[in-house]
């Protein structure tokens, strides 16, 4: 790829042409998530509603499962809703990464929050990686979980330098295997060209998310949890011995209540609605391609990532047979062309060889951002909440949901978070549907292009 001062820039500098709505082409062979085809999600048996409950948990995806399963081991009685299927909503639809990652740098969070809560923040994403690989472990959960690390690919030197002195802060201050690979030894982690350098993390790995979810269910269930399929939760009412929770099979009396609910946070919750937006995440697969193109293009087979605001996350398939590439999709309504295109376009920007790779299948799941972009353990009116991930819930969500069962219970030690703290502030007039979202994204698209204009290339 030439540089700045050259004729030929990279396409996401030029606009791209928009794909008619009416006749569209079919970009990929099935439109359901790529991990359904190995852990499709499923309805639950019905099962008697329980008229009394120690904790009702409204989701039950990854965070109410596991707090659903540390409350259940504890003796507690415990019921999961989910208005869905379990896992239909994000846990079975992201990348299965375990970035953990915080969307805020430390100099923000810092600034926002002070510098003893950013270093706790910092230290507690090493440590909850560590909780998920060692359940992972100790539970003998089947998901195909490597630990490949990941390679960040810079867009630029300057970028690359900066990724160079976090690498070195990360194993200086929190002992993680971390490092700078600059351009001339780049091909050795990923087959392209397009960066400019990048930096390496040992401590993140790969997971099939629906098998991961399956799995969690199984323990969960064998534990004692009682789980509720396309059981929606319809209010929510505090009296004189805890709450009254409604659901469409009928009202439960429980002594507590935790909300796990996240990307897909309905009305019947109007004070956590105002406060998650929930943002379209996209991902495509690619065909099966050769042994040999993969071995080139994903020499190390590691979790891949870039700095660009609205940069792809992507990952070669647990088989190591395909790659999977994600990122935002600006659409709010049905399952257009051109979003994928967009994601297949870019995929061949990063691999030129893939620039008419046929694509096996393209979905798209909710993520739930907020203006603080943290994730979060609070309460209000007696209603515990985890939730908040901000699209790094296969490690957040595990953990937050665990904390919140220990909060639950009184276990002062285990429950201790640095995320337990106030509520996400509301977002001003937003009551639940995401109009400006369009809008944002092509704000971080701009500042991709002005980024990328006055990169050192």
């Amino acid at each position: 790829m030439s540089d700045l001062a050259g004729m030929d820039r990279p396409s996401l500098l030029k606009p791209q042409r928009e794909v008619p709505h009416v006749h569209e082409p079919k970009v990929a062979n099935k439109s359901t998530p790529y991990w359904w085809e190995a852990a499709p999600v499923m309805p639950l048996p019905p099962q008697p509603l329980a008229r009394t409950v120690d904790v009702a948990i409204v989701g039950a995806g990854y965070a109410g499962l596991s707090a659903g399963l540390a409350l259940a081991r504890e003796g507690r009685s415990v019921a999961a809703f989910d208005a869905m299927n379990p896992g239909e909503g994000a846990s079975s639809r992201n990348g299965g990464i375990t970035s953990g990652s915080i969307r805020l740098d430390y100099a923000t969070i810092t600034r926002r929050f002070g510098e003893e809560k950013a270093m706790a923040i910092e230290a507690e994403g090493k440590v909850a990686r560590e909780f998920l690989y060692d359940f992972i472990k100790s539970e003998k959960l089947d998901c195909d979980f490597q630990l490949v690390g990941l390679f960040k690919g810079a867009i630029g030197y300057e970028q690359y330098e900066k990724m160079a002195r976090g690498a070195e802060a990360l194993a200086r201050k929190l002992g993680i295997e971390s490092y700078a690979v600059p351009y001339a030894k780049q091909r050795d982690y990923v087959g392209t060209d397009f960066y400019r350098g990048g930096m390496v993390r040992m401590d993140i790995g790969g997971l099939h998310p629906a098998k991961f979810h399956a799995e969690l269910l199984r323990v969960a269930l064998a534990s004692g949890l009682a789980v509720h399929s396309n059981t929606p939760v319809t209010s929510i009412e505090r009296d004189s011995s805890g709450f009254r929770v409604a659901t469409s099979a009928g009202t439960v009396q429980a002594r507590q209540v935790l909300v796990c609910t996240n990307g897909y946070t309905d009305g019947a919750n109007p004070f956590l609605r105002r406060r998650l937006v929930p943002v379209r995440s996209r991902i495509i697969a690619t065909e099966e391609l050769a042994p040999e193109l993969m071995a080139r293009l994903m020499p190390k087979r590691m979790m891949m990532g870039e700095g660009r605001e609205l940069g792809f996350y992507y990952r070669p398939s647990p088989d190591g047979r395909r790659i999977l590439l994600g990122g935002r999709d600006s659409s709010r309504a049905g399952d257009p062309a051109a979003p994928t295109l967009r994601l297949r376009n870019g995929l061949g920007e990063i691999f030129p060889e893939l620039e008419n790779v046929r694509l096996s299948h393209s979905w798209f799941g909710n993520v739930a951002m907020h203006r603080d972009m943290l994730p979060r353990i609070f309460e209000k009116d007696g209603v515990v909440y985890a939730t908040g991930f901000c699209g790094s819930g296969v490690v957040w969500a595990p953990w937050v949901g665990t904390r919140a069962a220990h909060k639950l219970m009184g276990h002062g030690e285990q429950a201790r978070t640095a995320f337990d703290f106030r509520p996400p502030a509301a977002v001003p007039f937003y009551r639940g549907n995401p109009w400006f979202i369009p809008a944002v994204i092509k704000g971080y698209a701009l500042q991709d292009r002005i980024a990328w204009w006055r990169a050192s290339r």
